[in-house]
């Protein structure tokens, strides 16, 4: 029985540390598509362009937020599981 249980904990540590990891990853990248975002407003502000060049901007712009709003959710979701003391390996098929 105590084997189990030092197995179970194991376990457990070992998720914690991959979820723990996992979260900084997010959050770097999530990050890194901010700043890319950023990128995107200055150059929409500070350049003249067409309508084609302002359009694809506004397409680059949409695809980064819904990436960073995705991101923001799947790290609420692996927070809240290290919160909750519940930590284990996300699996994604």
């Amino acid at each position: 029985m105590r084997q189990s249980q030092a197995e179970t904990r194991r376990q457990q540590n070992v998720a914690k540390r991959s979820m723990t990891k996992e979260a900084k990853q997010l959050a770097n990248l999530i990050a890194g598509l901010r700043q890319s975002l950023e990128e995107i407003h200055k150059e929409r502000a500070s350049i003249k362009l067409s309508g084609a060049e302002m359009g694809m901007l506004d397409e680059r712009r949409n695809n980064l937020l819904l990436t960073i709003a995705a991101l923001n959710d799947r790290l609420s979701a692996v927070q809240g599981l290290i919160n909750l003391g519940r930590p284990h390996i996300i699996r994604v098929h």
